[in-house]
């Protein structure tokens, strides 16, 4: 049988396998584990932190000596004092840590974790004012609910229920929209009460409470990145209850998606674009609000948020490993057909009455539709089935490039996308595997400081990452070629929650005087800057390190530790060199000379 029939053959048997599972195995499910452990009797010195993947770019261990788990303010302001006292590193660690890079992790093995876990109550609810205050280890999930329950709505929020209120705040977590205030959702906050460290005329640990009469200081512990002190509560503005209607409009060619992408973000109110740029597919959220008298009661239950079975995770990973081994790009191209067309099929989990998927429009309130994440709420079944990345198992590992690209820069960057592409037709493959490119728009309204700059389309990629780092990925440079124009041709923002290290390289100096202004109130609030580390000292160009991120040493380029200069940051044994790009000359990127050859030789 030959290679294609038999690539063809499994990939049907995926595609059958997987769409079956996803519909119907959303019942058990092992829940994340914490991503705290501990070693001593008590469980909780001596410990490790990574986040919920189970590595982190530098696939570094995060070390620390305790972790406590304050269940109050009062306790937490006593914690706080305790360690500034002493002097220690501090850091705040969420239920699940979703952030991939290390913000999390305190500097030095004596660092002590707060645990937000225990801080999740929803402390007040007014509807005659509309906001909502909650403990900062409430999650989008619960917050969500509540309102609801008191007719009222978040209007924007991440399509993943799964984070804590202060994790989401801390990074800046938007959905997608351009009206209103737009997206992100600490444009929605009018109070903060954050704990920081202080002197012992206040006994080492000062309560803040910061509202919208304070602009500069709330313009910073917006978008912190936790390295202000711990926010303990958050107040929100909210919305009367609404009903939204969503269809996705799917076209088989993407030749003016630039011109669309500019503009369909002010047709609709919630609209997003999922781009599959190897099939040349696009689909278009069209996602508006509607009169609530409009029948539906419509549901969004994310398919790739939904528990899979071990066994079946473990199928599709050992298929991607192989495809990328033997250099089978036909392979990964046939797989991500299929994937694309089951999603389609299934309405990317959409349903109409909650339970079945009848044709669109879907209509139904804004609790429902806002997000999902529904492999995190069911009892343990012994990793029988997990979230698709539960490291626990051999599941999904992936890298993240996640990148806000101004809307005045977006369709060139677009059409750069699509010129890699027509060199390399089956380059992207990898990308529709997990699911495209998402794009989200996102809105400068606010005035966090380090919040979006301006307008902008936030591009999402997620693409295979290997077990073995010094593992060069197939089309390993088109990938690499695409992140060094999002940032640095088109000078794009990283979203402070995702991203490998060379997104953060510099990425400090794009914010100029909000930058500057950042970095004061840090340095009233912390200035033994207990609550940094030796990564957000680099993040924020802290100590002369001027924002320099990058890792220097062999194989560094493979990782995303750094942008290659030599040829050993890339493969050279494995035939992968450090080479220009192909559209956007001025990368550095590690090329197959192989591919390059016969790349030359077809044009």
């Amino acid at each position: 049988m030959g290679k294609g029939v038999w690539v063809l053959g499994l990939g049907v048997f995926i595609f059958r396998f997987q769409f079956l599972f996803l519909l119907f195995c959303t019942v058990g499910c092992s829940p994340p584990e914490d991503p705290i452990k501990c070693s001593s009797p008590s469980q909780t010195s001596n410990c490790t932190i990574s986040n919920s993947y189970g590595a982190f770019p530098d696939r570094s261990v995060c070390r620390a000596a305790d972790v406590v788990y304050p269940t109050s303010e009062e306790e937490l302001v006593a914690v706080v004092a305790n360690g500034t006292m002493r002097k220690r590193k501090m850091k705040v660690a969420t239920l699940s840590s979703h952030s991939i890079p290390k913000l999390m992790c305190p500097h030095g093995e004596d660092g002590l974790l707060i645990s937000t876990k225990y801080l999740n109550r929803t402390l007040k609810l007014e509807p005659t004012t509309m906001t909502i205050t909650v403990e900062t280890g409430v999650t989008l999930r619960q917050l969500i609910d509540d309102a609801a329950k008191a007719g009222l709505a978040l209007p924007y929020s991440p399509y993943w229920w799964g984070f804590t209120v202060g994790g989401l705040l801390a990074t800046g977590a938007h959905g997608s929209s351009l009206w209103g205030k737009g997206s992100a959702v600490h444009d929605y906050v009018v109070e903060l009460r954050i704990v920081t460290p202080s002197g012992p005329n206040d006994n080492y640990a000062k309560l803040r409470v910061i509202d919208t009469t304070n602009p500069d200081e709330l313009s910073a512990t917006r978008v912190s990145l936790g390295v202000l002190g711990v926010i303990s509560q958050v107040t929100l503005r909210l919305e009367p209850l609404f009903k939204r209607s969503i269809t996705y409009l799917v076209l088989e060619k993407d030749t003016d998606l630039g011109d669309q992408a500019i503009e369909f973000g002010n047709r609709h109110e919630f609209a997003d674009i999922t781009w599959y740029p190897s099939q040349r597919k696009v689909a278009y959220r069209i996602d508006d609000r509607v009169n609530s008298t409009v029948s539906g009661n419509g549901r969004y239950d994310f398919l790739g948020f939904r528990a899979m079975p071990s066994l079946e995770l473990a199928t599709i990973r050992s298929t991607e490993e192989s495809q990328e081994y033997t250099r089978n790009a036909e392979g990964k191209c046939v797989n991500a057909k299929l994937t694309t067309s089951t999603l389609i099929a299934s309405a990317y989990g959409l349903t109409n009455d909650g339970i079945r998927f009848t044709g669109y429009p879907v209509v139904g309130y804004n609790n429902r539709l806002e997000a999902s994440g529904t492999c995190l709420e069911s009892p343990e079944d012994g990793l029988t089935t997990v979230c698709p990345w539960d490291p626990r198992v051999k599941s999904e590992f992936f890298h993240q490039t996640a990148v806000s690209v101004a809307l005045s820069k977006v369709k060139s960057f677009i059409q750069d996308v699509q010129k890699l592409r027509d060199l390399e037709p089956k380059s992207l493959c990898g990308l529709d595997l997990y699911n495209g490119i998402l794009m989200r728009y996102v809105k400068k309204t606010s005035n966090a400081y380090l919040g979006k700059q301006e307008d902008a389309v936030d591009f999402d990629i997620s693409y295979y990452r290997s077990s073995d780092p010094m593992r060069p990925r197939l089309y390993e440079d088109i990938m690499e070629e695409i992140e060094q124009l999002a940032l640095v041709k088109y000078e794009g923002l990283p979203h402070w929650g995702k991203n490998r290290n060379i997104a953060f390289n510099g990425a400090i100096n794009k914010y100029g005087r909000n930058a500057e202004a950042f970095l004061k109130v840090k340095q009233r609030y912390d200035p033994q800057g207990l609550f940094s580390s030796e990564w957000t000292d680099k993040v924020l160009g802290i100590q002369n390190t001027n924002g320099v991120t990058s890792i220097l040493k062999e194989g560094c380029a493979l990782e995303g530790l750094c942008v290659c200069s030599q040829d050993n940051h890339c493969a050279p044994h494995q035939g992968f060199f450090c080479r220009p790009g192909k559209v956007y000359q001025d990368a550095r990127v590690c090329t197959s000379m192989s591919t390059r050859s016969l790349t030359t030789t077809n044009n």
